[in-house]
């Protein structure tokens, strides 16, 4: 067995520092209590040689010079400790929650992956440095010597194995963690170093100082057998930053979004994971007032003082810029109602998209910027006008919704498999006068057609363009049929039409319909500016009249004419 112990040396210091990195340069004190009682609880290095000392007031720190001073956040240092545990887990499979600012991963089989026992504390040191830790890590055949001596020594420590008793005599007594009344028990009795402790007979040592006596003797000797105790990987990724003054602005928000991404997507990232969807939660300024009424309809969540919203991915991304953009677009359209005084990210996370291009293929967009681009539309025209549209189970005309864009891989599938993406299609062409190929109660292989019907198998399917809205019109009824019609720069007669198909509906509510829908030719004037057939002329032929065809309806509850679209 091998382990190697990962520890995050004053812990609540770079916890902030994590998600501040313009403070790693300054010299930074953490207060805790309460607004009479607040006090340094923590500090870094710079502060520390300035002469501050833990349980300095904040006015006695501030005497020392120049200081950068905030409060401790344990918010802050749960997200930390989740990444280094992610830290871990990009590593070994096996990986023990040991403290708040240590964890031990088993490394044992992974020579074939990672090479030696330098070459992956290496790479645990890379990925301590992409997600804002400065650490300390050892390795040891025993658990505990990893720890100890990770705690120990500073940089990376390597030890052989068989060499373990030796190399932990060096470590002080105080990193095995006694009580305060043991160490200045041990401390009298000349004790300082691990060797010392190891050095004295362990019946002497129980019989004065009991049980706990014995346990630090077998951890000062590196003989401890203890098993690891395994975490469970987290699948839900979450980062937050409580603000120590309310922020109504776009652009703060955006920057402190911006911190908050880049360390969950470096998170992220050391998992081998991407985001899918993205969840934004604001807890914003209370009123001034001390009665709250609830919010019928709000957007927010539960109370009007969170807002809330979710950015679904159509295709997970890793990118900390483009998830930024992405909110950037959604809070300019839709922005809190009040300051925010604290920021929630959560990530849903899911494998990372995977596509292996052909050889001869084109290159195709990058997904990742069409999502930015729907983003951008939907801050123009509504996210409800944009997306992929979804026929409604109605007899309504043109009965359809907007739903959120996602990419269909069909038409690769498709070509992988050897057909074109639109096989089995079937265009209806040489539709004679009086039929409409809209309405033919057509199957696709049937024995018998219509004899004014001429069925030809294709690749390129009949198209109907839908006008949205629908064009109005002005028409010439002759004996209950359309006889002339005239719409948007379109007139012409009408040489044959089919129909008329009545459907109506939702009686019941104030959007009913009654439409007499009409399939039509018509043959386009000289004067039409509109005259978009050209049909191919051939030596000593003379070319046909000019014809269209259009889907005409008339609205019976408005009274109107109408041309729903036109076939190509």
């Amino acid at each position: 067995m091998s382990f190697a112990s990962i520890f995050v040396s004053n812990f609540m210091v770079q916890a902030v520092v994590r998600l501040e990195s313009g403070l790693r340069d300054c010299a930074l004190v953490l207060l805790e209590g309460t607004a009479s009682t607040r006090s340094v609880i923590a500090l870094n290095a710079a502060a520390g040689q300035m002469g501050v000392k833990p349980g300095m007031t904040k006015s006695q720190a501030q005497q020392f010079g120049e200081l950068e001073v905030r409060e401790r956040s344990p918010a802050a240092e749960k997200s930390a400790h989740a990444a280094l545990l992610d830290l871990g887990w990009s590593v070994s499979p096996r990986v023990e929650d040991t403290a708040a600012d240590t964890v031990v991963l088993d490394i044992a089989g992974l020579a074939s992956l990672f090479g030696a026992e330098e070459a992956i504390t290496a790479r645990l040191a890379e990925g301590a440095t992409r997600l804002g830790f400065t650490t300390q890590i050892a390795t040891a055949a025993n658990l505990d010597a990893a720890i100890l001596a990770s705690r120990a020594f500073a940089g990376v420590t390597v030890i052989p194995a068989g060499d373990e008793a030796a190399v932990m005599g060096k470590v002080p007594i105080g990193a095995l963690s006694p009580s305060l009344e043991m160490l200045e028990t041990l401390e009298r009795w000349g004790v300082h170093t691990c060797a010392t402790l190891a050095a004295l007979p362990v019946l002497q040592l129980s019989e004065r100082l009991g049980q706990e006596g014995v346990r630090l003797h077998e951890l000062a000797r590196a003989r401890s057998p203890r098993a690891m105790v395994l975490a469970q990987p987290a699948v839900y990724f979450e980062e937050e930053l409580e603000l120590e003054h309310a922020e109504a602005e776009l652009e703060p928000l955006t920057f402190l979004l911006g911190r908050l991404l880049d360390a969950l997507c470096a998170r992220l990232t050391e998992r081998s994971l991407a985001v899918g969807a993205m969840r934004v939660r604001f807890e914003l300024e209370p009123p001034s007032s001390t009665l709250v009424i609830p919010l019928e309809g709000g957007s927010g969540g539960d109370s009007p003082n969170v807002y809330e919203r979710t950015l679904c991915l159509a295709v997970p991304t890793g990118s900390a810029l483009m998830l930024l953009k992405l909110l950037n677009l959604r809070l300019q359209a839709d922005p809190p109602s009040a300051p925010v005084r604290k920021i929630v990210l959560a990530a849903e996370a899911t494998r990372p998209r995977v596509a292996q291009g052909g050889l001869f293929s084109p290159l195709s967009p990058d997904p990742q910027k069409v999502e930015l681009t729907i983003a951008r539309l939907a801050k123009l025209v509504g996210a409800a006008n944009v997306g992929s549209p979804e026929l409604l189970d109605t007899h309504r005309p043109e009965g359809f919704r907007m739903v959120r864009f996602a990419p269909n891989h069909d038409g690769e599938n498709a070509r992988r498999r050897g057909r074109s993406p639109s096989e089995g299609m079937t265009r209806i062409s040489n539709v004679a006068p009086g039929f409409s190929p809209a309405h033919a109660d057509l199957k696709v292989g049937a024995t018998k057609a219509p004899t004014d019907l001429k069925v030809v198998e294709s690749t390129c399917p009949m198209a109907f363009r839908v006008f949205r809205p629908p064009l109005p019109a002005r028409v010439e009824v002759r004996e209950g049929c359309p006889a002339w019609v005239a719409f948007k720069g379109v007139r012409g007669r009408v040489v044959a039409a089919s129909g008329p198909w009545r459907s109506s509906g939702n009686w019941w509510s104030e959007d009913d319909w009654q439409n007499d829908e009409w399939d039509i030719e018509v043959q386009l004037s000289a004067s039409s500016p509109a005259r978009s057939f050209r049909p191919t002329e051939s030596p000593g032929v003379k070319a046909p009249p000019q014809r269209g065809l259009y889907r005409l309806f008339y609205d019976r509850a408005r009274g109107e004419w109408f041309v729903r679209g036109m076939y190509d």
